[in-house]
C-alpha cells in the first residue's frame, strides 16, 4: 500500500489514542522496527527513546519473543480459562511469583495495565465485605495516574485526564506524594509533612478504607515524578497499622525499569495487590496480571458464589501472551540485561550533568533506573500546549521518538538501546534546549 493512500485509509477510518484529531499532525507510518530503531515507509529510522509508550523492554522485533509465540501458537492459541488451564499460563506464575516479595502468590490475568488496576480495586473492596469489614472508601496520591476503565479513573483523578467524565467517578480520597529530584534539600521537610498529612487522614478515616493504591517510585504519566523509598515505605506501615490493603500500581515500574526487577524490591515494600502489564510480554502483545496475596484470596473462599471474584475476560492467560512472557522473563534475568540496565543508568547520569551544565532551561533533574526526566523552564505549562507540540515536532524531524508529558521530558529506552544512540537522543536534546526547540 503506498504512503499517501494509507494516510487517506487512516484520516477516514481510524480514531487515535490521546489525540486531538481535528488539529494533530499526520501520523507517521511505521513499516518495520529492529531493536531501538522503528523504520518509516520512506526507510527513515526513528529512535525509539519511549520503549512504544513503556511496553518494549528488549527492542522491537526480538528473535526470542517471537520465536516463542510461533512455536505456541501451532500448539495451543487460546482457550476459556474458566474451568480450564495450561503449562505457559501455570510456569509464567510459578516464575514470576518466585521473584516477588513473600506472600504475593494469587495470580489472575487480564488484558492492560487499567484492568489489572481495576481488578485489584475490586478485589479489596469485595475482600473487605466478605470478611464482614465495614470499609468503603479508597485512597490514592495526587498526580497518580492507574488508567483509563472507571475505576482506574477515580483513583487518578487528580493526574485531571478524566474532567469530561467526572460524573461517572466513584469518590476517592487524593493525598499528596513527597516528590523529589536531585539536589533537592527539602526533600525530607517535604516527606516529614506528607506523612503528617497521612497520618492526619487515617486517624479520621482509617476504619474506613478499604485499599490504597500508589507507583511506587515513580508515577508514571503526571511528568515522572519521583519519590525516594524510605518515603514509600513510610506509607506502606502507615497502611498496614491501619490494616488498609496496599495496592502496588508496576505497570510501568515493573520489569526492571526501575533497578530491580519490581520497583517494591527496589523499595523494600511488599504490598497485598501489584498490578503489573506493559513490559509482561515485553511489549510483544497484551497482558496484564494482579498478584494478590493469599490473605486476600482466601476471603473469597465460600460455598456461596455470591463470596466468588466474578470477574473476567475473553482473552484471560492468552497462552500467545504466557508465551511472550516467558521469553521475555528469561532476557530479564539473564546478567547481560543487568548489565544493560545500569549502564543505561550511568549514561543517563552522565548525559543529564552535560545537559545541567549547557542549559538553565533543564531543571529538577531525576534518574531512577532506566528512567531519565527533567522539567523545561519556559511560560507555557501543561499537557497539549504550543511548547509540548513543538518538542514533539523538534525531535520528530530529527529522527528521534520523545513523546513529552507537559513540560516534562523523558527517556525510558529499550533496555538494548546503545551508548552511541544515547548520545544521538541526548545532543538532540541539548541542540533542543539550546534553540528553544525552534528549526
Amino acid at each position: 500500500m503506498e504512503t499517501s493512500e494509507l494516510l487517506e485509509l487512516d484520516r477516514t477510518l481510524l480514531w487515535h489514542p490521546f489525540t486531538q484529531v481535528l488539529t494533530a499532525p499526520e501520523p507517521v507510518p511505521i513499516a518495520s522496527a529492529q531493536g531501538a530503531t522503528l523504520t518509516d515507509f520512506q526507510g527513515r529510522e526513528i529512535l525509539d527513546l519511549i520503549s512504544s509508550w513503556w511496553v518494549t523492554l528488549h527492542g522491537h522485533g526480538h528473535p526470542a519473543i517471537a520465536r516463542a509465540i510461533g512455536d505456541q501458537a501451532g500448539r495451543l492459541e487460546q482457550v476459556i480459562f474458566a474451568g480450564f488451564t495450561h503449562e505457559p499460563a501455570v510456569t509464567l506464575c510459578q516464575r514470576l511469583t518466585a521473584l516477588l516479595p513473600h506472600g504475593l502468590r494469587r495470580c489472575f490475568f487480564s488484558d492492560n495495565g487499567s484492568t489489572a488496576v481495576e481488578v485489584a480495586l475490586k478485589m479489596a473492596l469485595q475482600a473487605c465485605r466478605n470478611r464482614g469489614e465495614d470499609r468503603g472508601r479508597f485512597l490514592a496520591f495526587d498526580g497518580g495516574y492507574h488508567g483509563d476503565t472507571v475505576g482506574a479513573m477515580s483513583a487518578g483523578v487528580s493526574s485531571h485526564f478524566f474532567e469530561a467524565w467526572r460524573e461517572l467517578l466513584f469518590p476517592v480520597d487524593v493525598l499528596p506524594v513527597a516528590a523529589t529530584w536531585l539536589e533537592d534539600e527539602a526533600v525530607e521537610a517535604r516527606e516529614a509533612a506528607a506523612l503528617a498529612r497521612l497520618d492526619q487522614h487515617l486517624d479520621q478515616f482509617g476504619a474506613q478504607t478499604a485499599a490504597a493504591i500508589i507507583e511506587p517510585l515513580v508515577q508514571g504519566a503526571c511528568g515522572m515524578r519521583m519519590h525516594r523509598p524510605v518515603f514509600l515505605r513510610g506509607v506502606v506501615q502507615r497502611l498496614r497499622a491501619r490494616g488498609i490493603l496496599v495496592i502496588l500500581d508496576e505497570v510501568m515500574t515493573g520489569f526492571g525499569r526501575l533497578g530491580a526487577p519490581f520497583a517494591c524490591i527496589e523499595a523494600g515494600v511488599s504490598p497485598d495487590l501489584i498490578c503489573l502489564s506493559k513490559g509482561l510480554t515485553g511489549g510483544a502483545l497484551p497482558m496484564s496480571l494482579t498478584i494478590a496475596t493469599e490473605a486476600v484470596h482466601q476471603a473469597f473462599l465460600d460455598p456461596s458464589i455470591d463470596k466468588a471474584f466474578l470477574h473476567g475476560h475473553s482473552f484471560t492467560a492468552n497462552p500467545l501472551g504466557c508465551a511472550a512472557a516467558l521469553a521475555s522473563l528469561d532476557l530479564l534475568l539473564d546478567p547481560a540485561c543487568a548489565q544493560a540496565r545500569a549502564r543505561i543508568e550511568q549514561r543517563h547520569r552522565t548525559a543529564l550533568a552535560r545537559v545541567v551544565a549547557a542549559s538553565p532551561r533543564a531543571a529538577r533533574l531525576r534518574i531512577q533506573g532506566t528512567i531519565a526526566a527533567f522539567d523545561v523552564v519556559a511560560p507555557e505549562q501543561g499537557y497539549g500546549s504550543e511548547l509540548d507540540a513543538r518538542m514533539k515536532r523538534f525531535f520528530l524531524r530529527r529522527g528521534l521518538l520523545l513523546r513529552p508529558l507537559g513540560n516534562t521530558l523523558y527517556l525510558l529506552p529499550p533496555f538494548c538501546i546503545t551508548d552511541e544512540q544515547l548520545d544521538r537522543a541526548y545532543a538532540g536534546i541539548e541542540e533542543g534546549l539550546a534553540c528553544g526547540f525552534s528549526d
